[in-house]
């Protein structure tokens, strides 16, 4: 799958003499950075100046070229706000790089330099939010349209003071985070026509052959009822489309016995609804049902690409909710692998079918922890809206490293409850549970008790991203979230 031209590297220069087309440095509303300050002083003082006008505002995601400048090497210098100096963080230093980029999409500029690091606070935060700032800006996906538009290629350089092997690391952090992000993105916008189940499988076996330390196997049908897994079958019985099991295991702990973390990735391809059809408008956007799968690929990806040392599963259940003849109906019992029985009151909450037997299946590998990441319900939006990823778990110490990783990196998380009292609603008269509760309150409590029901041998977290996996409107596509945040716990867990 094709992205733009777009390379990085790291420098460090003197900025003044440093040949490029474009040169950015930030500064303050009220204070010019110490990269600008020096420029400043080659400059006679002009950027000073025009702070002191008002002409450089310093406004968070304010752009200010000027070209040419004088005694600097550099075609154009770009002046980037970061706004208040005591509430620069690295939402401010996104907000900043995206607004340079976008205006440098717009030139004939080959050769991109930030000198923006100064006062930004751990660079192992703001290195890897410079890369995986200008990959989502410089983000395409035309692959499917007959005329694509012409890409110049770019190379975009982070000026430090000094390149020490913390500096390298959290450089190679952030390309490995661009990579599982882009892999995210380019599949969850891929059409479902070209992404069933069996070609997400594909795209998760050659993954495997593209890392050492990454194993695949892949369950099909055969093997998914054999094994049980009713609820999977269920699902996926009513698409022409098979239903396969994508077990992905990464070996990079010194002991391959050692307890692996588990991450369990919805992958739902396309999602009608089943019998219980959804409405027609915005259904193109089901496509993006499997963005729970795609995150935990590109997330392994991201993994392998930095060889953590830790044992990783991915677990991703991959079918087609369709309406047909052979589709399962409200009212129906099925029986999955935990031997559980549950009564389908709507079709449309599919998504909980397929993972409750992917979490019993992570059993096996005694985990030390599950984390199940999935485009669950829409009733997440209503509580949360479109900024955090809603949170559950049965585990605080994991809730609670979830929501740090998620603050460092701006990939935010907001735990809700499963208090006891909600259980109560999947009462099923005719199974031992029901796939839905009783109505649209507390939907996605209601389906993170589902889970939970499914979780009891072990800690596991579940993250609702139905309302942060993708964007809708003119501008529609995946987010690439969360990798960011998966990606930042298990860091933390190869290090503690």
């Amino acid at each position: 799958m094709k992205t733009q031209p777009v390379s990085y590297q790291l420098i460090s220069e003197d900025i003044a003499a440093l040949e490029t087309d474009v040169l950015v440095v930030n500064c303050y509303e009220d204070e010019l950075s110490p990269d600008a300050k020096a420029l400043d002083a080659a400059m006679d003082g002009l950027l000073q100046s025009l702070l002191d006008s008002g002409e450089i505002t310093g406004k968070a995601g304010s752009v200010f070229p000027i070209f040419q400048p004088k005694n600097i090497k550099a075609r154009y210098l770009l002046v980037v706000g970061f706004g208040a100096r005591e509430k620069a963080s690295v939402v401010t230093l996104s907000k900043a790089v995206d607004a340079a980029t976008q205006w440098v999409k717009k030139m004939p500029a080959e050769t991109i330099t930030f000198s923006i690091l100064s006062n930004c606070g751990k660079k192992a935060y703001t290195i890897p939010k410079i890369i995986e700032t200008v990959a989502h800006t410089t983000y395409t996906f035309n692959q499917y349209k007959s005329k694509k538009d012409e890409q110049n290629a770019q190379v975009y350089a982070i000026n430090v003071a000094a390149l020490t092997e913390e500096i390298q690391a959290a450089f190679d952090y952030g390309l490995a985070l661009k990579k599982g992000v882009l892999l995210t993105k380019d599949l969850g916008n891929t059409p479902a026509n070209h992404l069933t189940p069996t070609d997400l499988s594909d795209i998760a076996d050659n993954l495997a052959r593209e890392y050492d330390d990454l194993h695949c196997k892949i369950l099909n049908d055969s093997d998914i009822k054999r094994l049980g897994m009713g609820a999977i079958v269920a699902v996926s019985q009513g698409s022409a489309e098979a239903p396969n099991f994508i077990v992905l295991e990464y070996h990079g702990a010194q002991s391959r016995e050692e307890a692996p973390i588990v991450l369990v990735g919805k992958g739902v391809t396309f999602d009608s609804g089943g019998i219980s059809l959804k409405p027609g408008a915005g259904m193109d956007e089901m496509k993006y049902d499997m963005c729970g799968a795609a995150s935990v690929l590109g997330t392994m990806k991201a993994v392998a690409e930095l060889a953590l040392p830790l044992n990783i599963v991915a677990l991703i259940p991959a079918v087609e909710n369709m309406p047909s003849g052979t589709a399962i109906k409200p009212g129906d019992v099925v029986t999955s692998m935990s031997g559980q029985t549950i009564e389908i009151l709507n079709t449309d909450a599919e998504g909980r079918l397929i993972l409750c037997d992917a979490l019993t299946y992570a059993e096996q590998y005694e985990p030390k922890a599950v984390i199940d990441v999935a485009t669950l319900t829409g009733a997440i939006i209503i509580a949360l809206g479109h900024e955090p990823t809603g949170l559950f778990a049965n585990n605080q110490d994991l809730a609670d490293a979830l929501m740090a990783s998620g603050e460092a990196t701006r990939d935010r998380v907001w735990q809700l409850p499963m208090w006891d009292e909600y259980q109560s609603q999947l009462d099923s008269p005719f199974a031992d549970i029901a796939n839905i509760g009783g109505g649209r309150a507390g939907g996605s409590i209601t389906a993170a008790c589902f889970l939970s029901r499914f979780t009891e041998k072990y800690a596991w977290a579940h993250l609702d991203i139905a309302g942060t996996a993708w964007t809708s409107g003119a501008n529609k596509g995946a987010t690439g979230r969360p990798v960011g945040l998966l990606l930042d716990y298990l860091k933390k867990q190869s290090l503690a």
